[in-house]
């Protein structure tokens, strides 16, 4: 089977058809995410905080975000691989959006980037890179590289005046030529009144059912985070449960000499 197009993701919204996502950020992750029917796999920069440990998605680079793109985009899956710009990758002028973005499709093998914001500097270089032949996917809502401006990772558009800029920016990304747009820790009636905006798909985190689709961290979806889980995820496995019980039966038979067996030795 083919893999899927940014014009096929985009033609989804007019059929009616959902938009299953995952974020993942590996070879293996990427090909069960593929085999599963996942329609959009991002390389999101959330990596910072799913797999380096850091307490924000700001140390995470552009070497190391094209690094585990091309991992992903190497599982060669049907779904559409999309990388994720990180923080100052794109911000400082669009000359440089369009020579980072460029590097996710020579060298990461990606289809597509995201970037975040809807404000004017990043609808700038939304339409640059789409000017340019790089398709792009859109962010509004709870922008973690903005987390800092924000006081927190907090809920965006409560406040009245806060919704209205945050279609007002959606209306704007799409002018601009993305394709689709993630929408991040909105309420659900501002998410519906977005997605009911704009003709380009949106997609979902922490902003409830009336987006023309879904995304999830894979740690999240799987359940192997060790701490506090946001109310936005569902974990539908608790594989670290598992994966612990793995290695503390691994640790005892060696410690008791039960592993390596007669099963698991050359003769």
């Amino acid at each position: 089977m083919r893999p899927l197009t940014v014009t096929d993701v985009r033609a989804m919204k007019a059929a009616g058809r959902r938009i299953a996502a995952v974020t993942a950020y590996d070879f293996p992750s990427a090909r069960l995410a593929d085999a599963a029917g996942v329609d959009l796999i991002l390389v999101g920069d959330s990596l910072g905080t799913a797999v380096q440990g850091h307490a924000t998605t700001l140390p995470v680079t552009l070497d190391q975000m094209i690094y585990h793109t091309a991992m992903v985009a190497r599982a060669g899956t049907r779904a559409l691989v999309v990388g994720d710009m990180p923080f100052m990758s794109y911000q400082p002028s669009p000359e440089a959006a369009l020579a980072n973005a460029g590097r996710f499709l020579s060298e990461g093998g990606a289809a597509a980037v995201k970037l975040e914001g809807g404000h004017p500097a990043a609808v700038e270089r939304i339409h640059a890179l789409v000017e340019s032949g790089i398709p792009v996917m859109g962010h509004v809502g709870l922008t973690p590289q903005s987390v800092h401006a924000m006081g927190g990772y907090r809920v965006q558009g409560r406040a009245e005046g806060d919704a209205g800029r945050i279609v007002a920016e959606a209306r704007a990304i799409e002018q601009a030529g993305a394709f689709a747009l993630i929408l991040e820790g909105i309420p659900e009636k501002l998410a519906k009144q977005v997605t009911e905006a704009v003709a380009i798909p949106t997609v979902g985190i922490g902003a409830g059912v009336h987006c023309d689709g879904q995304i999830l961290v894979w740690h999240d979806l799987l359940g192997l985070g060790e701490g506090h889980t946001p109310k936005f995820v569902k974990p539908y496995a608790h594989l670290s449960r598992s994966i612990r019980r793995a290695l503390k039966a691994y640790a005892r038979d060696v410690a008791e000499g039960n592993f390596p067996g007669p099963d698991h030795t050359y003769h």
